[in-house]
């Protein structure tokens, strides 16, 4: 095995001046998504390689040291339990997909507390935030989550504040989307180092990235851009129907907001959007529905008066039209994944 090459200390600078090895722990679960876990770990590796000299140490950490099963089947060995973890300079806890609260035990939760208490910065990839939630250590903060959690996770936490971003850096929080914006994350990060925005930058380079996203970037393209800005009246007319999925707006109504005809607004949308407006809406609604459906504990009545459903029933036949299978059966068919 090659042995890893130290930079020698800069002039002026003796070595035991060097910054300290970081210790950044990556909490797994059970269901843990592993391109969200790998492209956080190998950012860190590749900054080791760039900086010619370690900078980061990485552990695993589960509940227990039995392997943990992954997303995708895969299973990995834990370096430490939670009960005999190192100390710390960092935690990232890589979330579960779907969310799966019974990994969440009072043990687990209430670790993550004392790091929070020992000053530890702790983040959360993809859905580890819903368990930095859990355990109450986002209030206050401003975070994310992969976009098909993020109604789910204001459902449950209607107290924090939810970004539709890549990823946010707020203080000692630092929360991704998930897939390879952990990716991004970690770049910056690194970046916030002594001498790391450069490190950051030949890390990308070892990992053929052509650009650093920031944080202000967006998970989903918003319609307005795919439309461009030829048709900021349809663009408006769809910002406010999804903001307003519990209790739709007619289409007169949304024709009024937008001084428009309802001719003209109909028009719009057959040619922009293949569709007519009612049709966009349900299917706006339905998928909001289905997001509630999958990925969180929400009861279908719940989730049926939360989308503009007039009742369950209602809800359920909308959405085996839509999608084939009932709300229960599909909720069925994806945990029997798991």
């Amino acid at each position: 095995m090659a042995k890893l090459q130290v930079a020698k200390p800069a002039a002026g600078r003796s070595a035991n001046e060097q910054q300290p090895v970081k210790t950044v722990g990556f909490l797994v679960i059970p269901n843990f998504t592993t391109i969200g876990f790998a492209s956080a770990v190998e950012t860190l590796r590749m900054a080791n390689l760039a900086a010619r000299k370690p900078m980061f140490r990485t552990v695993i950490i589960a509940a227990s040291l039995d392997p943990v099963k992954a997303s995708n089947g895969m299973r990995i060995l834990p370096d430490h339990s939670i009960t005999d973890a190192p100390k710390l300079d960092m935690l990232f806890v890589v979330g579960s997909n779907p969310i799966v609260s019974d990994h969440s035990s009072r043990p687990l939760l209430n670790w993550l507390r004392k790091l929070a208490h020992d000053q530890v910065p702790l983040g959360g990839i993809c859905t580890g935030s819903h368990l930095l939630a859990r355990a109450d250590l986002l209030k206050g903060y401003r975070c994310t989550i992969h976009w098909e959690d993020i109604e789910a996770l204001k459902e449950r936490f209607p107290g924090i504040i939810i970004s539709n971003q890549l990823f946010e850096l707020d203080r000692d929080r630092y929360t991704c989307s998930g897939g390879v914006a952990s990716m991004d994350m970690t770049l910056q990060l690194i970046a916030r180092e002594p001498g790391g925005r450069d490190i950051a930058a030949h890390t990308a380079e070892l990992l053929l990235c052509d650009r650093i996203r920031g944080a202000q970037e967006q998970q989903r393209v918003p319609l307005r851009q795919k439309l461009g800005t030829s048709q900021p009246k349809l663009s408006q007319m769809v910002a406010i129907m999804e903001a307003n999925l519990e209790e739709p707006v007619g289409l007169e109504e949304l024709a009024r907001l937008n001084e428009v005809s309802v001719r003209q607004l109909e028009r719009l949308f057959h040619k922009h959007l293949q569709r007519t407006p009612s049709q966009y809406y349900l299917e706006l609604r339905l998928a909001r529905a289905r997001q509630l459906l999958l990925r969180s504990e929400s009861q279908v009545r719940d989730i049926a008066l939360a989308c503009g459903f007039v009742s369950p029933a209602h809800f359920s036949k909308c959405y085996s039209r839509f999608f084939g299978v009932s709300p229960i059966g599909e909720r069925k068919q994806v945990a029997s994944l798991h």
